[in-house]
C-alpha cells in the first residue's frame, strides 16, 4: 500500500493506494487535521423595527393551489405550463390531432418540452408563433 498527500481544491487529503493485483483496488481518502477557524466576531443584534400590519395582512393565508393545467376552464385551449419560448409548432391550423400528440415544443430552462395535445380533436386557432416568449397560463392552441 503507499501512501500519497493530494490537495483538492485546497484542501489536503492523505490517500492510502493499494497496489492493483487483477482486483480492485482498495482506497481509503482521509481529510488530515486542520486547524478550525474561529468564528468572526459579530456586532450585537439590533431590535427589529416595529411594523404594523395591515388587515390583509391579519388574514390566514390562503390554501395552495395547484399548478395551472395543460386545459384552461376553456375546454380544448392549450395553454403554456411554465414560462419560456415557442421552439417549434408541429400543428397546422384544421389538424386533426390526437391525445398525446406532440403539438407545439416549449423551451425553459434550457430544455425542450414536448406540449401534447389533451384530447382528440381539430386544430381550430394558433395563438402563439414561433420563436414567441409565453408565461405560465398564456393561451397557445385551440382543439375543437
Amino acid at each position: 500500500m503507499k501512501k500519497f498527500k493530494v490537495v483538492v481544491n485546497g484542501e489536503p487529503f492523505e490517500v492510502d493506494v493499494e497496489e492493483i493485483t487483477g482486483a480492485m483496488p482498495q482506497i481509503d481518502v482521509r481529510p488530515t487535521a486542520r486547524p478550525v477557524p474561529a468564528a468572526p466576531k459579530t456586532a450585537p443584534p439590533r431590535p427589529a423595527p416595529t411594523v404594523t400590519a395591515s388587515p390583509a395582512a391579519t388574514r390566514p393565508a390562503a390554501a395552495p393551489t395547484a399548478a395551472k393545467p395543460a386545459v384552461t376552464a376553456k375546454p380544448g385551449v392549450v395553454c403554456a405550463l411554465m414560462p419560456g419560448s415557442v421552439i417549434d409548432i408541429k400543428v397546422n391550423v384544421g389538424d386533426q390531432v390526437k391525445t398525446g400528440d406532440v403539438i407545439i415544443i416549449l423551451e425553459a430552462m434550457k430544455m425542450e418540452n414536448e406540449i401534447t395535445a389533451p384530447k382528440d380533436g381539430t386544430v381550430k386557432e394558433i395563438k402563439a408563433q414561433k420563436g414567441q416568449a409565453v408565461n405560465t397560463g398564456d393561451e397557445l392552441i385551440v382543439i375543437e
